[in-house]
């Protein structure tokens, strides 16, 4: 190729870059962490804890191993999927250990001197790579020449489940199935066995009901307290804790079950969101956090939209929104970019995690679903969540830029 001059070979440089490299994610991504920066900040200023320092230095860590992640050919991590998935295995289980760190009644965490990380988070990354592979390893017709894969999935999906419900982290487990099903989805698997997981859900719901009734007629006749933590309640589900059972109640009647808990949550939570109008009472204007209503240690975490909701008010709110949006419906063109099927698998995978995220969260703060600690991506604090959603984004990048043969 003839080149005329220095000009040539830049104009060569900027066109091979944007053809192979996505800026809508990273731009979204970028103005998101802005947001969290700041809104932690806002949520803390009454304290005046430093977190939202903490949350800088993980976000570039988070960058670096995006711009890794995304630099590398994603086939790499089929080549290697079961090492990934058995090192989330491995964390999973040092968490059971002595090395596991505790913190209000659920151990969830290894510590590391200064910093902490929360296994949980690797264990997406494990089973979304693992399950990629399997499917793209595997020919899906019908349900019954598929059996053998789907007690293959069954067991790689089931395991990490379980340990991850174990710590309890029932936020965690609970993004973790809507992924794989997509997956299923997106593989042609037989519409049979969609009807049966409905089938089998509907029962776990009716089960989950009873249940849930079975306890509270237990604590009343008792004469006990929700808050209180001395009993036992005798009920049919072992993995799902009495906690759990008062946050679902706390949705259902939050005055009734538990005023002074998760329904105080949820009620200042909605008194955030509701008292921020149009456009908000100004950045660190917000009276919830700062005097304490909405409880300081989860109004920069899994609160931290109603934070954002009270002090930019709906355009705030709409704004984030937005941005996801940009960020899901990309995620979701790349997977229709793809050159291959675990391509196309990964980038679906990661759009479903993050969907299951963003709704969950956004739904809590305004009381469409009970209370769960399931964060916010990229806005909420917290070391390992950041650096699994730089991660999982940086694999949707590659996706991208080796969609085809340069």
């Amino acid at each position: 190729m003839n080149l005329r001059g220095p000009l040539d070979f830049l104009d060569i440089f900027k066109t091979s870059t944007r053809e192979r490299f996505d800026w809508i994610n990273p731009s979204a991504i970028l103005c998101l962490c802005t947001v969290g920066v700041f809104f932690i900040y806002s949520a803390q200023l009454a304290t005046g804890r430093g977190q939202w320092m903490q949350q800088i230095v993980w976000l570039v860590v988070g960058g670096v191993l995006y711009a890794a992640v995304a630099l590398v050919d994603y086939k790499f991590w089929l080549k290697y999927a079961h090492w990934f998935y058995l090192g989330a295995l491995i964390l999973l289980l040092v968490v059971l250990s002595p090395l596991g760190a505790s913190r209000l009644g659920a151990t969830r965490w290894i510590d590391f001197g200064p910093f902490s990380v929360q296994p949980s988070e690797a264990a997406k990354l494990g089973v979304l790579v693992m399950t990629a592979a399997i499917l793209t390893r595997s020919r899906l017709g019908t349900v019954s020449e598929s059996l053998q894969t789907l007690g293959l999935l069954a067991l790689a999906v089931g395991f990490p489940v379980l340990l991850i419900l174990s710590q309890p982290d029932l936020g965690s487990a609970l993004v973790i199935p809507p992924m794989v099903f997509a997956l299923l989805y997106v593989s042609d698997l037989s519409q049979r066995f969609f009807v049966v997981a409905l089938g089998a859900f509907l029962l776990l719901v009716g089960i989950m009901t009873v249940d849930i009734w079975r306890y509270t007629d237990f604590v009343e006749s008792h004469g006990y307290s929700y808050r209180d933590r001395k009993y036992e309640s005798h009920s049919w589900i072992p993995f799902i804790h009495d906690y759990q059972r008062n946050r679902i109640l706390s949705f259902v009647n939050p005055e009734k079950y538990d005023p002074m808990g998760i329904g105080w949550n949820l009620n200042q939570s909605l008194i955030s969101v509701g008292s921020g109008g149009f456009t908000g009472k100004g950045w660190t204007e917000g009276t919830q956090a700062k005097l304490g209503y909405l409880p300081r240690a989860v109004a920069h975490n899994d609160f931290v939209f109603s934070v954002i909701a009270e002090e930019k008010g709906f355009v705030g709110g709409i704004t984030v929104l937005a941005l996801f949006c940009a960020i899901l419906w990309n995620g979701i063109r790349i997977a229709g970019l793809a050159r291959d099927r675990f391509g196309t698998l990964l980038a679906i995978g990661v759009t479903v995690l993050f969907a299951v995220h963003v709704f969950v969260n956004i739904a809590m703060t305004i009381g469409l679903v009970p209370i769960t600690g399931i964060p916010l991506p990229f806005i909420s604090y917290g070391g390992s969540f950041v650096l699994s959603c730089c991660v999982l984004q940086g694999l949707v990048q590659s996706v991208y830029r080796f969609r085809k043969e340069f």
